[in-house]
């Protein structure tokens, strides 16, 4: 599925089958790092609060068909308001994603949002990524945070852009709710100097006598 082929949906259409109660968007830019000025990333999360649909399903109920229909559109409205926050997809260098499964939904239902090719390849192909989208889910109540790990979008686990943004919705998510998470970076932590696997020396325990005495 395109983008084009999902412009025609916007939220009051998603708000009247899925019930989309609000879209909340959170963004920070670091200017200065132990007191240093700095040209900061931007850190943004776009979170998207939507009725469970699976909320009176028994356990092995099917929860690809509803999935089908509601991850691409969520996909698209988070992505479409990170590129705005930010400037762009040539923009973005890190990202991730997380849900937040109210009290009376499975992990499973958070997990089916977000995990599936109907959410997760269509946030890698709108913010022009190409690698593991990293990932938290959690089930709790009203005004539960959410940190949500970043990575490189472009080269998997690379150190420098390990870091994290929190989503937190004072009202979300209710006991038949879920919120769904896209998150994304402009840049890297502030002065990164941690190495990195690509060029770090091979460390095992052998190596490390008396350490552990």
């Amino acid at each position: 599925m395109t983008a084009a082929a999902l412009r025609h949906d916007d939220p009051s259409s998603i708000e009247a089958r899925w019930g989309l109660r609000k879209i909340v968007v959170q963004s920070e830019e670091i200017l200065s790092e132990h007191g240093v000025p700095i040209s900061g990333a931007i850190r943004v999360a776009a979170s998207a609060v939507v009725r469970n649909p699976w909320i009176e399903d028994p356990v092995d109920s099917d929860l690809v068909t509803p999935v089908r229909d509601i991850a691409p559109r969520l996909a698209k409205l988070l992505t479409d308001r990170i590129l705005h926050r930010i400037g762009g997809a040539d923009r973005i260098e890190a990202f991730g994603k997380g849900a937040i499964i109210g009290v009376d939904g499975e992990l499973e239902h958070g997990a089916a949002l977000i995990h599936t090719p109907y959410y997760a390849n269509l946030v890698r192909e709108f913010l022009a990524g190409d690698t593991v989208i990293p990932f938290a889910d959690d089930r709790g109540e009203a005004g539960m945070p959410l940190t949500v790990p970043l990575g490189r979008k472009d080269a998997g686990p690379t150190r420098n852009y390990f870091q994290t943004v929190v989503a937190r919705i004072a009202d979300a998510p209710a006991a038949n709710e879920i919120v769904v998470v896209v998150a994304a970076s402009s840049g890297t932590r502030p002065f990164p100097r941690s190495g990195d696997r690509t060029t770090d020396q091979a460390v095992v325990s052998a190596d490390l006598e008396g350490v552990f005495q």
